[in-house]
Protein backbone atom coordinates (compact mmCIF):
# COMPACT_ATOMS: atom_id res chain seq x y z
CA UNK A 1 0.00 0.00 0.00
CA UNK A 2 1.48 3.33 -1.07
CA UNK A 3 0.83 6.56 0.82
CA UNK A 4 0.86 10.00 -0.76
CA UNK A 5 1.72 13.49 0.38
CA UNK A 6 -1.31 15.40 1.64
CA UNK A 7 -0.34 17.97 4.27
CA UNK A 8 1.94 20.13 2.16
CA UNK A 9 4.66 19.61 4.78
CA UNK A 10 7.16 17.07 3.36
CA UNK A 11 8.63 16.22 6.76
CA UNK A 12 5.21 15.65 8.29
CA UNK A 13 4.22 13.52 5.30
CA UNK A 14 7.39 11.45 5.68
CA UNK A 15 6.74 11.08 9.41
CA UNK A 16 3.16 9.94 8.80
CA UNK A 17 4.25 7.50 6.10
CA UNK A 18 6.86 5.95 8.39
CA UNK A 19 4.33 5.60 11.20
CA UNK A 20 1.88 3.93 8.80
CA UNK A 21 4.54 1.41 7.72
CA UNK A 22 5.43 0.61 11.34
CA UNK A 23 1.77 0.08 12.20
CA UNK A 24 1.15 -2.21 9.21
CA UNK A 25 4.31 -4.26 9.63
CA UNK A 26 3.86 -4.34 13.40
CA UNK A 27 0.65 -6.33 13.01
CA UNK A 28 2.84 -9.31 12.03
CA UNK A 29 5.64 -8.78 14.59
CA UNK A 30 5.63 -10.58 17.94
CA UNK A 31 7.74 -10.75 21.09
CA UNK A 32 9.55 -14.06 21.63
CA UNK A 33 10.34 -15.28 25.15
CA UNK A 34 13.08 -17.82 24.59
CA UNK A 35 15.73 -16.63 27.03
CA UNK A 36 15.94 -15.46 30.62
CA UNK A 37 16.46 -11.77 30.00
CA UNK A 38 14.50 -9.45 27.73
CA UNK A 39 12.54 -10.99 24.87
CA UNK A 40 13.64 -10.89 21.27
CA UNK A 41 11.39 -10.15 18.33
CA UNK A 42 9.85 -12.48 15.79
CA UNK A 43 7.91 -12.26 12.56
CA UNK A 44 4.76 -14.15 11.56
CA UNK A 45 6.26 -15.43 8.33
CA UNK A 46 3.46 -17.84 7.50
CA UNK A 47 0.19 -18.59 9.19
CA UNK A 48 1.03 -20.33 12.44
CA UNK A 49 4.78 -19.96 11.87
CA UNK A 50 7.05 -17.42 13.58
CA UNK A 51 10.62 -16.80 12.45
CA UNK A 52 13.16 -15.25 14.80
CA UNK A 53 16.92 -15.02 15.30
CA UNK A 54 18.14 -18.47 16.37
CA UNK A 55 20.78 -17.15 18.77
CA UNK A 56 18.07 -15.63 20.97
CA UNK A 57 16.45 -19.01 21.67
CA UNK A 58 18.25 -20.34 24.74
CA UNK A 59 15.84 -23.14 25.62
CA UNK A 60 13.86 -25.76 23.75
CA UNK A 61 10.81 -25.93 26.02
CA UNK A 62 8.72 -23.25 27.66
CA UNK A 63 9.03 -20.79 24.79
CA UNK A 64 6.22 -18.24 24.66
CA UNK A 65 5.19 -15.59 22.15
CA UNK A 66 3.36 -12.34 22.91
CA UNK A 67 1.02 -11.60 20.02
CA UNK A 68 -0.04 -8.30 18.55
CA UNK A 69 -3.28 -8.33 20.56
CA UNK A 70 -1.38 -8.70 23.85
CA UNK A 71 -2.05 -12.40 24.37
CA UNK A 72 0.89 -14.61 25.35
CA UNK A 73 0.73 -18.13 23.92
CA UNK A 74 2.94 -21.22 23.94
CA UNK A 75 5.19 -21.88 20.96
CA UNK A 76 6.80 -25.12 19.79
CA UNK A 77 10.37 -25.03 18.52
CA UNK A 78 10.40 -26.46 14.99
CA UNK A 79 14.14 -26.08 14.55
CA UNK A 80 17.23 -23.88 14.63
CA UNK A 81 19.93 -23.14 12.10
CA UNK A 82 22.78 -21.31 13.78
CA UNK A 83 24.63 -21.07 10.46
CA UNK A 84 22.07 -18.64 9.08
CA UNK A 85 20.74 -17.62 12.53
CA UNK A 86 17.18 -18.61 11.65
CA UNK A 87 14.91 -20.10 14.31
CA UNK A 88 11.39 -21.32 13.53
CA UNK A 89 8.50 -21.61 15.98
CA UNK A 90 5.05 -23.10 15.44
CA UNK A 91 1.89 -21.67 16.98
CA UNK A 92 -1.31 -23.68 17.39
CA UNK A 93 -4.68 -22.00 17.11
CA UNK A 94 -3.25 -18.63 16.08
CA UNK A 95 -4.50 -17.19 12.80
CA UNK A 96 -2.74 -13.86 12.35
CA UNK A 97 -1.78 -12.40 8.99
CA UNK A 98 1.81 -13.06 7.86
CA UNK A 99 4.09 -10.32 6.60
CA UNK A 100 4.05 -8.93 3.09
CA UNK A 101 7.48 -10.02 1.85
CA UNK A 102 9.75 -8.09 -0.50
CA UNK A 103 13.02 -8.73 -2.31
CA UNK A 104 16.40 -7.84 -0.81
CA UNK A 105 17.86 -7.59 -4.31
CA UNK A 106 15.78 -4.45 -4.89
CA UNK A 107 17.76 -2.58 -2.23
CA UNK A 108 20.71 -0.27 -2.79
CA UNK A 109 23.17 1.30 -0.33
CA UNK A 110 21.55 4.43 1.05
CA UNK A 111 17.96 3.19 0.75
CA UNK A 112 15.86 3.97 3.81
CA UNK A 113 14.64 1.08 5.94
CA UNK A 114 12.67 0.47 9.12
CA UNK A 115 13.37 -2.22 11.71
CA UNK A 116 10.12 -3.12 13.50
CA UNK A 117 10.35 -4.99 16.81
CA UNK A 118 7.99 -5.82 19.66
CA UNK A 119 8.36 -6.10 23.42
CA UNK A 120 5.56 -7.53 25.55
CA UNK A 121 5.46 -4.53 27.89
CA UNK A 122 5.80 -1.62 25.46
CA UNK A 123 4.31 -2.80 22.19
CA UNK A 124 5.86 -2.04 18.83
CA UNK A 125 9.27 -0.38 18.60
CA UNK A 126 10.88 1.01 15.47
CA UNK A 127 14.37 1.98 14.37
CA UNK A 128 14.92 4.12 11.28
CA UNK A 129 18.10 3.99 9.24
CA UNK A 130 19.67 3.30 5.89
CA UNK A 131 21.06 0.27 4.13
CA UNK A 132 24.82 0.46 4.68
CA UNK A 133 25.98 -2.04 2.08
CA UNK A 134 24.65 -4.69 -0.27
CA UNK A 135 26.42 -7.68 -1.78
CA UNK A 136 25.85 -11.02 -3.42
CA UNK A 137 25.52 -14.42 -1.73
CA UNK A 138 27.43 -14.47 1.55
CA UNK A 139 28.67 -17.32 3.72
CA UNK A 140 28.55 -16.54 7.42
CA UNK A 141 31.34 -17.33 9.84
CA UNK A 142 29.05 -20.05 11.23
CA UNK A 143 28.85 -21.80 7.85
CA UNK A 144 25.41 -20.66 6.72
CA UNK A 145 24.71 -19.34 3.24
CA UNK A 146 22.73 -16.10 2.89
CA UNK A 147 21.31 -15.34 -0.54
CA UNK A 148 22.45 -11.71 -0.28
CA UNK A 149 24.63 -9.65 2.03
CA UNK A 150 22.64 -6.78 3.54
CA UNK A 151 24.26 -4.68 6.28
CA UNK A 152 22.52 -1.88 8.12
CA UNK A 153 24.33 1.39 8.79
CA UNK A 154 24.70 0.64 12.49
CA UNK A 155 24.24 -1.95 15.19
CA UNK A 156 20.94 -3.24 16.55
CA UNK A 157 19.36 -2.08 19.77
CA UNK A 158 18.56 -4.72 22.42
CA UNK A 159 15.48 -6.73 21.50
CA UNK A 160 15.79 -6.03 17.77
CA UNK A 161 17.31 -9.37 16.80
CA UNK A 162 14.47 -11.14 15.02
CA UNK A 163 12.81 -7.85 14.07
CA UNK A 164 11.31 -7.29 10.63
CA UNK A 165 13.29 -5.07 8.25
CA UNK A 166 10.87 -3.19 5.99
CA UNK A 167 11.49 -1.05 2.93
CA UNK A 168 9.63 2.17 2.19
CA UNK A 169 6.81 0.23 0.51
CA UNK A 170 6.14 -1.57 3.77
CA UNK A 171 7.39 -4.87 2.41
CA UNK A 172 9.54 -7.01 4.72
CA UNK A 173 12.82 -7.88 3.03
CA UNK A 174 14.18 -10.00 5.88
CA UNK A 175 14.80 -10.28 9.61
CA UNK A 176 17.51 -8.54 11.61
CA UNK A 177 20.29 -10.18 13.59
CA UNK A 178 23.29 -9.01 15.59
CA UNK A 179 24.95 -12.45 15.66
CA UNK A 180 26.51 -12.72 12.20
CA UNK A 181 28.91 -9.77 12.23
CA UNK A 182 30.50 -8.08 15.22
CA UNK A 183 29.10 -4.62 15.87
CA UNK A 184 26.82 -4.61 12.83
CA UNK A 185 23.20 -5.30 12.13
CA UNK A 186 22.79 -7.90 9.38
CA UNK A 187 19.57 -8.69 7.53
CA UNK A 188 18.75 -12.33 6.79
CA UNK A 189 17.07 -11.98 3.38
CA UNK A 190 13.54 -13.23 2.89
CA UNK A 191 14.65 -15.78 0.28
CA UNK A 192 17.05 -17.27 2.84
CA UNK A 193 14.36 -17.29 5.51
CA UNK A 194 12.00 -19.13 3.12
CA UNK A 195 14.56 -21.78 2.21
CA UNK A 196 15.71 -22.42 5.78
CA UNK A 197 12.15 -22.39 7.13
CA UNK A 198 11.13 -25.05 4.61
CA UNK A 199 13.97 -27.31 5.73
CA UNK A 200 13.43 -26.75 9.45
CA UNK A 201 9.71 -27.45 9.20
CA UNK A 202 10.40 -30.59 7.17
CA UNK A 203 13.12 -32.16 9.32
CA UNK A 204 14.04 -29.83 12.20
CA UNK A 205 17.55 -29.09 11.00
CA UNK A 206 19.60 -27.84 8.07
CA UNK A 207 21.99 -30.47 6.72
CA UNK A 208 25.60 -29.45 6.13
CA UNK A 209 28.69 -31.39 5.19
CA UNK A 210 31.27 -32.30 7.82
CA UNK A 211 34.93 -33.30 7.80
CA UNK A 212 35.51 -33.48 11.55
CA UNK A 213 38.57 -31.25 11.71
CA UNK A 214 39.57 -28.29 13.81
CA UNK A 215 41.78 -25.89 11.90
CA UNK A 216 43.82 -22.73 12.15
CA UNK A 217 44.81 -20.56 9.23
CA UNK A 218 48.58 -20.45 8.73
CA UNK A 219 51.00 -18.95 6.25
CA UNK A 220 52.79 -21.37 3.94
CA UNK A 221 56.57 -21.37 3.81
CA UNK A 222 57.99 -19.85 0.64
CA UNK A 223 59.86 -23.11 0.07
CA UNK A 224 56.55 -25.03 0.01
CA UNK A 225 54.88 -22.52 -2.30
CA UNK A 226 57.77 -22.68 -4.77
CA UNK A 227 58.27 -26.44 -4.54
CA UNK A 228 54.58 -27.22 -5.11
CA UNK A 229 53.99 -24.36 -7.55
CA UNK A 230 51.12 -22.94 -5.49
CA UNK A 231 49.33 -19.73 -6.43
CA UNK A 232 48.37 -18.91 -2.83
CA UNK A 233 50.31 -18.50 0.40
CA UNK A 234 48.03 -19.73 3.22
CA UNK A 235 46.44 -23.00 4.26
CA UNK A 236 44.67 -24.60 7.21
CA UNK A 237 46.65 -26.36 9.93
CA UNK A 238 44.71 -29.30 11.39
CA UNK A 239 44.89 -28.94 15.17
CA UNK A 240 42.16 -31.42 16.15
CA UNK A 241 40.31 -34.40 14.72
CA UNK A 242 36.88 -35.69 15.72
CA UNK A 243 37.29 -39.33 16.83
CA UNK A 244 35.90 -41.56 14.12
CA UNK A 245 35.08 -38.56 11.94
CA UNK A 246 35.48 -38.46 8.14
CA UNK A 247 38.94 -36.85 8.25
CA UNK A 248 40.32 -39.34 10.77
CA UNK A 249 38.91 -42.25 8.79
CA UNK A 250 40.60 -40.87 5.67
CA UNK A 251 43.99 -40.94 7.42
CA UNK A 252 44.42 -37.22 8.01
CA UNK A 253 46.65 -36.31 10.96
CA UNK A 254 46.98 -33.47 13.42
CA UNK A 255 49.73 -31.24 12.04
CA UNK A 256 48.74 -31.72 8.40
CA UNK A 257 48.15 -28.51 6.46
CA UNK A 258 45.13 -28.52 4.13
CA UNK A 259 45.87 -26.77 0.84
CA UNK A 260 43.29 -28.06 -1.66
CA UNK A 261 39.74 -29.45 -1.69
CA UNK A 262 38.75 -31.04 -5.00
CA UNK A 263 41.46 -29.09 -6.78
CA UNK A 264 40.42 -25.71 -5.36
CA UNK A 265 42.62 -23.69 -2.97
CA UNK A 266 41.88 -24.16 0.72
CA UNK A 267 43.10 -20.87 2.19
CA UNK A 268 40.60 -20.37 5.01
CA UNK A 269 37.45 -21.84 6.55
CA UNK A 270 35.34 -20.02 3.97
CA UNK A 271 36.83 -22.27 1.29
CA UNK A 272 36.01 -25.34 3.38
CA UNK A 273 32.44 -24.20 4.07
CA UNK A 274 31.90 -23.52 0.37
CA UNK A 275 32.74 -27.16 -0.39
CA UNK A 276 30.53 -28.58 2.35
CA UNK A 277 26.94 -27.77 1.42
CA UNK A 278 24.14 -30.26 1.91
CA UNK A 279 24.76 -31.67 -1.60
CA UNK A 280 28.27 -32.74 -0.57
CA UNK A 281 27.08 -35.24 2.09
CA UNK A 282 28.11 -38.77 1.10
CA UNK A 283 30.32 -37.50 -1.72
CA UNK A 284 34.07 -38.00 -1.92
CA UNK A 285 36.38 -34.99 -1.84
CA UNK A 286 39.93 -35.16 -3.11
CA UNK A 287 42.21 -33.61 -0.50
CA UNK A 288 45.70 -32.21 -0.95
CA UNK A 289 47.74 -31.42 2.14
CA UNK A 290 51.27 -30.82 3.29
CA UNK A 291 52.77 -33.40 5.64
CA UNK A 292 56.39 -33.19 6.71
CA UNK A 293 57.10 -30.64 3.99
CA UNK A 294 55.81 -32.92 1.23
CA UNK A 295 52.57 -32.90 -0.73
CA UNK A 296 50.21 -35.68 0.30
CA UNK A 297 46.85 -36.59 -1.23
CA UNK A 298 43.86 -38.59 -0.01
CA UNK A 299 40.09 -38.87 -0.45
CA UNK A 300 37.51 -38.25 2.26
CA UNK A 301 33.81 -39.10 2.29
CA UNK A 302 31.89 -36.08 3.54
CA UNK A 303 29.68 -36.76 6.56
CA UNK A 304 26.71 -34.83 7.93
CA UNK A 305 27.49 -32.27 10.60
CA UNK A 306 26.26 -33.53 13.98
CA UNK A 307 23.42 -31.53 15.48
CA UNK A 308 24.31 -29.86 18.75
CA UNK A 309 21.93 -28.66 21.42
CA UNK A 310 22.28 -24.94 20.91
CA UNK A 311 19.68 -23.95 23.52
CA UNK A 312 21.35 -23.26 26.84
Amino acid sequence: METTSSSGNPLMDLSDNLADIVARVGRSVVAVHGRHRMPSSGVIWRRGVVVTAAHTLRREDGIEVTLTDGRTVAAVLAGLDLGSDVGVLKLDGVDLDPIDSGDAHSLKPGHLALAVARADDSGVSADFGVIGSIGGPWRTWKGGQLDAFVRLDGGLRPGFSGAALADMRGQVIGICTSALMRGAGIVIPGMTVERVTDELLAKGRVSRGYLGVGTQRVGLLDAWVNKMNLSFSSGLLINSLAPGGPAEQAGMLIGDVLIELDGKPCRDMGDVSAALGSASIGQQLHIALIRGGERHECSVTVGERPQRNSCR
